[in-house]
């Protein structure tokens, strides 16, 4: 991740059998650099044969308290939250008559990633993170999160909310917390837009337990109600067309696929929601979510038709063409419900997939045939002398999990090379940006968190075919980098501290890919534990990266492989290993991960794209993430037990890993010569890619000097040769 301005940043690694458990030599091949000499921006570099050796030490034990064991520190008891206080005001009003109200993180369609104006839970509360639920009854708030975002909420949340560390021992669900807080028989509200089917009835059941109801209130939203006039609009950029050479597949093929899916379930049509798998399925990218390139939209394909629900404002003749070409109407975005009890009076078999259909639709569905069915026994009532069977009519709708979901997933040939080309322009960024960053601190200039962040955006954005970031950069310095998906800003953020660890994870939006990697460097010298937590992390990631399995393998049977290397000092990390990751699209997808939640059993396959990134958080100190992303491959294995495929991976990212943070002391043979060669790697694919002469035509001027320079800053960071002794 640097560039050589010193022997001792980044150096070529050598283990002889002799010496290993005694030193480590670390050279750099004067056969390669003699007479050489290298300028980037005014900055000189001449390389002589430099031996440096690290000394084996052993490192002091590691140990770290997590969050929920270090006092919380607060202010005192602030005022009253006037948001809250407004919100309450809403529980006795007629036709709302609730106790409690419950407000998730997610907009109807279940995004990760939302827009400003359905930051609903981020704005009641002020935590800001992805991930979250908030609980708000007439005298307690509480709000629900994960590991990732402990030590942020514990900052943003004022006195008048109950942080819940959702997973650690003794921490109630939020259902839990509503029977114990609440008097039986009392009432809950949701608005049942923003809850999955499956989810409503999961928390319906749970507060029964207690004779709690759960109430569906349609509409207002109750946050919306407060937030008024100073909510954001919704967003109305233009939709644009997906190119066919970056897609692979056409949008009637996709169709076509979809449709005989239908057929093979007796389904009449299946609703969409999910907002990547519209614009997956129907070639088509939109500017509607921050760092994703999708657009609020519903789909509803039918075998003979289909029927896109979206702003039309959004729509642009190109796109309108577009979709006429394939055979899909538009309709406006709020008739959906409508739609929806229009296919069950005429009998429609719809097809839900209830972990991501909102409970709004699914219920109208449900409640439209109920409507439907009475109706037509009233018809016929006195008439049941034909022997007809009146229970048999009108349909029931198939419940079962979206196709398009996996189809997604297994990338296809122009796919996922698009992914690869993507990734190199994003490699030559980063490799200006940290020669950059190393500049900048050895002159002393002092940066903030936000201008590290502001300064990546700024390479990244020269690149060819650059859109937006994938998700918010983590720029974290020192104890912030302990904050799992810290999110720096200009008025509270740390500057960047040489003598701290550093953690960057950090990712773009691309025409044709979609990237997401995270290094962790130091500018100064790093402590024992700092090496020797860092080098585990190291471990993990090789581990994983040269695992091979058998197929129909899930992820979390290769999570271990991460964290064994921790686990032998008992240390560990509170996030999953890898996450699925879209082709110009979200940067999290499913249904794939690497983790340790056994409950996702869906196995890895050829052509799936996942991230492959161990950790180590020690709370209010400093954080450790080596991130690449992986495709998954077939591997030509000697033997083919079961006669079955083997699988492995593919790197996809190419970017210097810092060596000075190595205890070298700590790899064996086989993970020295993986670093080497992964730098080898590094090196020879921006060759490869500054030499494609096709690919050069089309950059600018700005964009050629920046391969240009990939050669002096790869040379200078990355150019490692395992040179045996003799």
């Amino acid at each position: 991740m640097h560039s050589i301005s010193s022997p001792a940043v980044m150096h070529p690694l050598s283990l002889s059998a002799s010496s290993r458990f005694l030193s480590h030599k670390l050279l750099i091949p004067s056969s390669f650099f003699s007479n050489f000499k290298t300028t980037h921006q005014g900055f000189h570099t001449n390389f002589t044969k430099v031996p440096t050796f690290i000394r084996n030490c052993t490192s002091p034990p590691v140990s770290a308290k997590p969050s929920s064991q270090i006092r919380w520190n607060r202010t005192k008891k602030s005022e009253p939250d006037k948001k809250l206080q407004a919100l309450r005001e809403l529980f006795s009003r007629p036709g709302i008559g609730i106790d409690a109200y419950i407000i998730p993180s997610q907009d109807a369609h279940q995004s990760e990633f939302i827009a400003e104006c359905y930051m609903r839970r981020a704005y009641i509360s002020g935590f800001t993170g992805s991930a979250g639920t908030v609980v708000v009854t007439k005298e307690k708030a509480a709000l629900w999160t994960d590991g990732r975002y402990f030590l942020q909420a514990e900052k943003q949340l004022n006195s008048n909310w109950i942080l819940m560390r959702a997973g650690n021992p003794g921490v109630p669900t939020t259902s839990e917390w509503l029977n114990d807080v609440l008097a039986p028989g009392a009432k809950v509200g949701v608005d049942p837009f923003l809850f999955s089917f499956d989810a409503a009835e999961e928390l319906k059941e749970a507060i029964a337990k207690k004779n709690h109801k759960l109430v569906y209130l349609y509409n207002p939203n109750l946050v919306d109600e407060i937030w008024k006039g100073s909510r954001p609009m919704p967003p109305n950029k233009p939709i644009r067309v997906h190119e066919l050479k970056y897609a692979g597949v056409d949008v009637a093929s996709k169709l076509s696929f979809l449709r005989s899916e239908l057929l093979d379930t007796c389904s009449s049509a299946i609703i969409v929601s999910m907002l990547d798998e519209i614009a997956w399925l129907l070639n088509l990218r939109g500017s509607d979510v921050p760092h994703s390139p999708v657009m609020y939209a519903y789909l509803i394909v039918e075998v003979d038709g289909a029927k896109l629900f979206v702003d039309n404002s959004k729509v642009t003749p190109e796109v309108l063409n577009h979709l006429e070409n394939a055979g899909v109407a538009l309709k406006p975005y709020d008739t959906i419900l409508s739609e929806v009890e229009s296919l069950a009076a005429k009998g429609a078999e719809l097809w839900f997939d209830t972990s991501s259909v909102n409970a709004a639709i699914v219920n109208t569905y449900k409640s439209a045939c109920d409507r439907h069915f009475e109706i037509h026994v009233s018809d016929r009532k006195g008439n049941l002398h034909n022997g007809s069977n009146d229970q048999s009519w009108g349909p029931s709708g198939v419940y079962r999990a979206s196709p398009i979901s996996l189809a997604k997933a297994v990338k296809n040939h122009a796919e996922l090379e698009g992914m690869r080309n993507s990734h190199l322009r994003d490699a030559a960024a980063l490799a200006q940006f940290w020669v950059w960053l190393e500049e900048e601190v050895d002159k002393e200039v002092k940066l903030t968190e936000v201008d590290v962040a502001d300064k990546l955006l700024e390479f990244r954005s020269k690149q060819a075919g650059f859109i937006d970031t994938s998700f918010d950069t983590i720029s974290g310095s020192g104890a912030n980098g302990a904050i799992i998906h810290y999110k720096p800003e200009p008025e509270s953020c740390s500057v960047v501290d040489p003598k701290k660890l550093f953690l960057l994870d950090s990712g773009a939006q691309y025409v044709d890919g979609t990237t997401d990697v995270t290094r962790t460097v130091h500018f100064g010298k790093p402590t024992a534990r700092e090496k020797d937590c860092f080098t585990r992390v190291l471990q993990g990631h090789i581990a994983l990266d040269q695992a091979v399995f058998p197929e129909n393998t899930p992820g979390f049977v290769l999570d271990a492989f991460a964290r064994s290397s921790l686990w032998k000092i008992g240390l560990d990390y509170r996030h999953g290993t890898g996450h699925g990751v879209g082709a110009a699209l979200n940067v999290h997808e499913g249904p794939q991960s690497i983790s340790f939640r056994y409950g996702n059993i869906t196995p890895l396959q050829k052509g799936m794209i996942v991230s492959n990134e161990p950790g180590y958080y020690e709370d209010h100190a400093f954080g450790i993430r080596i991130e690449n992303l992986l495709c998954v491959k077939e591997v030509d294995t000697p033997n083919r037990y079961g006669g079955i495929e083997y699988l492995g991976f593919e790197k996809l990212t190419y970017v210097p890993i810092q060596t000075k943070l190595v205890d070298l002391s700590l790899l064996s043979v086989a993970e020295v010569d993986w670093l080497n060669n992964y730098h080898v790697q590094v090196w020879e694919k921006a060759k490869k890619w500054r030499r494609k002469k096709s690919i050069d035509v089309s950059l600018s001027l700005t964009e050629k000097l920046v391969y240009e320079s990939v050669d002096t800053v790869l040379v200078q960071s990355v150019f490692l040769i395992n040179e045996a002794e003799t």
